[in-house]
């Protein structure tokens, strides 16, 4: 069946803006635009009832595309960094997703929605990596993330190395207690031995 025409009544995303006359599938017309008032049968009333409302939406429109080309410039070799919890092999206790980067973003003063950041799988693991993010679909570009450990380096062979001195000074301490019975015996003994030579 041959697509049909529709105005829009209001913005739809990959479709277009209120006031656009679009060719749409009969089916996604029937099931969706038609039913929830996202469309309509283009007249010259209705396109000319939607002037205004399109002008406005066209303003801040070009409001948001010169905003986020002023983000995407900013954007250019930005590096942002993660800590996060780690075992010996790297390995993350929890993973750092999407969400979790566009929210660091914002931190930053990046307006940057969840949708923006371009990750296939959430990453598991402390490294670096070219995360992809797209403003627009002509405005992309990557930043590099750096995904740390949340405990300063080091910390963990300081603690290996606190327990092996523990250990080796109980060691000792033990081997010295022996030591001190061995000879309290031994002096024992030979006041015993000069007492019978007596």
């Amino acid at each position: 069946m041959k697509n049909i025409e529709l105005l829009l009544t209001d913005n739809v995303d990959n479709l277009g803006i209120v006031g656009d006359v679009v060719k749409v599938k009969p089916g996604y017309a029937r099931n969706y635009l038609l039913p929830t008032g996202l469309g309509t049968v283009p007249t010259e009333e209705a396109i000319q009832a939607l002037a205004a409302r399109r002008a406005e939406v066209e303003k801040e429109m070009k409001r948001i595309r010169a905003e986020r080309e002023a983000i995407f410039e900013k954007l250019q070799e930005f590096e942002l960094t993660l800590q996060r919890s780690a075992n010996d092999q790297g390995i993350l206790y929890g993973g750092v997703s999407q969400h979790d980067i566009a929210q660091a973003l914002q931190e930053e003063g990046f307006p940057i929605e969840d949708r923006m950041v371009r990750i296939g799988q959430q990453i598991k693991r402390l490294d670096s990596y070219m995360i992809p993010v797209a403003l627009d679909q002509d405005l992309k570009t990557e930043i590099k993330l750096w995904v740390v450990s949340d405990r300063p380096l080091g910390e963990l062979d300081e603690e290996i190395e606190e327990a092996i001195d523990e250990a080796d000074g109980k060691g000792g301490d033990s081997a010295a207690g022996d030591d001190g019975e061995q000879g309290d015996g031994a002096d024992e003994a030979t006041k015993a031995a000069a007492d019978a030579d007596a």
